[in-house]
This record gives C-alpha cells, structure tokens and sequence, in this order.
C-alpha cells in the first residue's frame, strides 16, 4: 500500500533537521508523544503517514491522523504535537511549503468555470481532510526520489506541481484556490498576518491594520477571527510570547529584558501571560529551556 511505503521511506529519510534533499519539503519524526510544542505554520500541506497529530489555534483544535493531511494558508501561531507515537511505531510525516505564485499559474490554466466558486467568505486558516489516492501518490512519489537523487532537479519540481493540483481541485480546493488570488478576502488578511509578525513589538491601532489590508474595520475583525481564531491583539500576543520563548532559550538569565525586548512594559504582566499560554511561569520555562 502507498501508506505502507511512505513510511518506511519517510522513517529512513527522517533527519533531525526536518529538512530534506527536495526543496521546500520536511520530514518529522516524533519516537514518543511530546508536549504541545508551540510553533508557526506558513503556507503548507503537511500529511500524517502514521502516528496521529494534534495541533492547536486559538480555541480550536485540529486532529489528523494517517492518511490525512492539514492545509495552511497563512502564518499561524500554533501549538501542535504527536500524541500517538512509539519507537516501534513513530509519528511519521511529511510537509510541503506551498507558494501562491505557483498556486495562481494554475489558476490561470484551469477553465474559467473551475476558477469561480471561490465564494467572498474568508476560509478558516487550518483545514483538515483525507488524502486522496491521486494526492498520495503523488506525494509518495515526491518523496521517493530522495532514494534518487540525480532526478530531483527535473522531476521534483513536476511532482509539486501534480500535488497543487490535487489540492486545488480537492477537498480543499476553495481554501488554496484563494492563496493565488491576490485580491481575495485571504490575500487581505495574510498581509495584515505579515504585518503584525513584523512589527509584533510595536502597539497598533486596528483600525490603521484593517486599511492596511484594504478591508473595513468591521469586515476586517470577521475575517481575521475567521482565519486565525484570535482577534488582531490576541494574534499579537500569542507572536510575542513565541518570540519570548525563543529568546529565553538563549537568554535564559535575563527575564526582564526579553519581556521588553518582545514589546512587554510590565514584567508582572509578561510573566502573568506566560503562564497561561505556556502552563510555568517564564523562569521556570528558562530554567528548563537551558537544560
């Protein structure tokens, strides 16, 4: 079966780094249920070959297990984690960064008819469904020219583009049809999404991100909950206290300057915040993070 082969080769190409020979694809391996381990999720398909993963956002949780695959399509603030895996039977997966422009080409190419049906809804950021046979086939195949490597340059980039295509035309089609749409209700949100993750220190006024995305005040508060499950100032929090995190593995000694440093004015509320999102308070996470 191709589960069957995609893990045997995914359980052999694993490599610490997630990163493979094959551009813009990783590899994850988990030997043993971890902790919910915050992330950001880009733009990206990634599919379950075996094991089952729970991710998190905001006040929705996504489970997906093998044979299934997760769509996102903007970059998400999340917490996510194998919660079956074993050494005899790891959490195995695969992910594929996807790219708009690539997306758009193919939009192009589809009939006018097949490129309707968008619909002027903002879909939900994440989205989980069943892989289908054509889509695991042809991420099967993606994955095993890793065992051939003289034929990635030519035919990687070919496989990428047949998984676009099934994603497009599938389950998920509405939501990575308006990743190549540069004037959809996504592509506005996705920029107000890169805007507060580059300037997540600064405070800001949500009415100048919503003109930022070309959207009224109103519209732009329903579509970014609908993506994100978090209001704009909420969606900052959560980047700032991933960015903390970060920095406290680093700087573990200085607490009080990484809370300034991620744009907190008061250590007590840092610490305070920390606590809910991470479940310790940050000296404790530091302490451990060192370790």
């Amino acid at each position: 079966m191709a589960l069957d082969e995609l893990r045997r080769l995914l359980a052999r190409h694993a490599r610490p780094d997630l990163t493979t020979a094959i551009d813009d694809v990783l590899i994850i391996r988990a030997d043993a249920p971890y902790p919910p381990t915050p992330a950001i999720y880009g733009r990206v398909l990634a599919l379950v070959a075996q094991g089952t993963k729970r991710l998190a956002l905001g006040d929705r949780v996504y489970q997906y297990r093998a044979g299934q695959y997760l769509v996102a399509s903007v970059d998400l603030p999340v917490s996510s984690h194998f919660t079956e895996a074993s050494p005899e039977a790891p959490g195995l997966g695969v992910g594929l960064n996807l790219d708009p422009a690539a997306v758009a080409d193919l939009l192009w190419q589809m009939p006018p008819g097949d490129r309707s049906g968008v619909g002027t809804d903002v879909p939900a950021g994440l989205a989980v469904s069943t892989a289908s046979t054509e889509l695991l086939d042809a991420v099967l195949r993606l994955v095993r020219l890793l065992d051939q490597p003289r034929d990635i340059p030519v035919l990687a980039p070919l496989v990428k583009r047949e998984i676009l295509w099934r994603l497009v035309t599938g389950d998920q089609g509405a939501l990575v049809r308006q990743l190549g749409l540069p004037d959809s209700n996504l592509s506005h949100i996705a920029r107000a999404v890169r805007w507060i993750r580059d300037n997540y220190t600064q405070r800001f006024r949500v009415e100048e991100v919503a003109q930022q995305a070309g959207l009224s005040v109103s519209a732009f508060h329903r579509n970014f909950h609908a993506v994100t499950a978090m209001s704009p100032i909420q969606f900052q929090k959560q980047i700032r206290l991933q960015h903390a995190r970060l920095q406290l593995a680093a700087h573990a000694d200085d607490i009080a300057a990484v809370s300034r440093r991620v744009g907190y004015g008061s250590l007590s509320q840092f610490s305070r915040e920390y606590r809910r999102q991470f479940g310790i308070p940050p000296s404790q996470d530091a302490t451990r993070l060192r370790g």
